[in-house]
């Protein structure tokens, strides 16, 4: 809970910080190099030397939470080579968008755990194609489970960082996520300013019912694109009014954390490349909030156009000198889907600490 200036802040945010100051958090995972939201995928994380790993969260038909980034699971599972369910493929309106495909909340715990993990990005990540078909959807407590045996094998906290994804829309359906996540970080004694969980969510009123029922530091999330589910309701606020002065004032009353995009800390210029830093990170710092950024990634297609290496999308980039910008803004995290790239890049922003 967002308590500016007291000593609970001040314990908060001890609490949280990584033992090397900056904050890396598996994106996914190790994204970059399994597909993501698998066991597999977060394992390499922490081995890479990631602090958190992060599970995107969505329901299945029998109340249980799943690592997903998208409900819709075509183009991240096998689902489509299963003729069983052929007659699931469905379309549905998300958040104010049509999307076609199979949704996990269509199926039951036990149907999706028949279906394989694929590379949702083949065509950049062809490597990742060679580890399809062999990794089961993960549930919650699975991952819960996977990052206390990782603190244990590394001696290090293992943070989780879920996500509550469309959670207006599952609302709306009477899916909702909330109260299973606050049930589950309970139930294994990660509702606690100490660090080992911080919840995230785009959309406020989710956060703002965690806030209500959880002791843990929280993440708005904010993007520079479409309104997602922030605004599904038809309510504000946006995105743009949540980065000036007065909504990050708002935000720091239900969260400790903000999540931009990128580009909201440093935006492109016209022709790509990257330009100069917004007041953004200043901005939040001042209204106790800390600030992590999204998505680094080592590929070309990720990369600003001059720091990429070659006209290839899936070579690697000039990532390093990319982090090494971001640090120098003053971010105090980074959601990284290469958790070694964005340590190396740790290191010598911070010295060889």
């Amino acid at each position: 809970m967002a308590v500016v200036g007291s000593a609970q802040a001040s314990a908060r945010s001890a609490g949280e910080r990584a033992s090397h100051g900056i904050i890396v958090v598996g994106h996914r995972g190790a994204a970059g190099y399994r597909p993501e939201h698998t066991i597999a995928s977060y394992e390499l994380a922490a081995q890479l030397g990631a602090d958190y790993i992060e599970p995107d969260l969505v329901p299945t038909k029998d109340g249980q939470l799943v690592a997903r980034h998208e409900n819709e699971i075509g183009g991240t599972t096998d689902v489509s080579k299963h003729p069983e369910f052929a007659g699931r493929k469905t379309t549905k309106t998300i958040d104010g968008a049509k999307v076609t495909g199979w949704f996990t909340e269509d199926f039951t715990l036990a149907e999706l755990k028949t279906l394989r993990a694929v590379e949702r990005l083949p065509d950049i990540r062809q490597h990742n194609t060679l580890y399809n078909g062999r990794y089961q959807i993960p549930t919650l407590q699975e991952v819960i489970d996977l990052s206390k045996q990782l603190s244990r094998t590394y001696h290090r906290r293992i943070g989780v960082f879920p996500e509550t994804k469309h959670p207006t829309y599952f609302r709306s359906i009477g899916h909702p996520l909330e109260p299973t996540l606050i049930a589950t970080l309970k139930r294994n004694g990660l509702d606690h300013h100490d660090g080992r969980a911080i919840v995230q969510s785009f959309e406020p009123t989710s956060l703002q019912i965690l806030h209500k029922s959880l002791c843990v530091p929280a993440m708005q999330a904010i993007t520079t694109g479409s309104p997602y589910d922030t605004v599904a309701n038809g309510k504000g606020p946006t995105y743009d009014d949540m980065v000036k002065p007065s909504g990050l004032k708002d935000i720091a009353k239900y969260a400790d954390w903000i999540g931009p995009e990128k580009a909201r800390v440093i935006p492109l210029k016209s022709d790509g490349s990257l330009g100069t830093p917004t007041p953004l990170v200043k901005d939040a710092h001042a209204a106790g909030l800390k600030v992590i950024s999204w998505t680094f990634r080592n590929e070309n297609q990720f990369l600003p156009t001059d720091l990429r290496n070659g006209t290839a999308n899936g070579d690697y980039g000039q990532a390093l000198t990319e982090y090494g910008i971001f640090f120098k803004a003053g971010l105090d995290a980074v959601f990284s889907d290469n958790s070694d790239t964005a340590v190396i890049a740790r290191k010598e922003f911070q010295g060889g600490k």
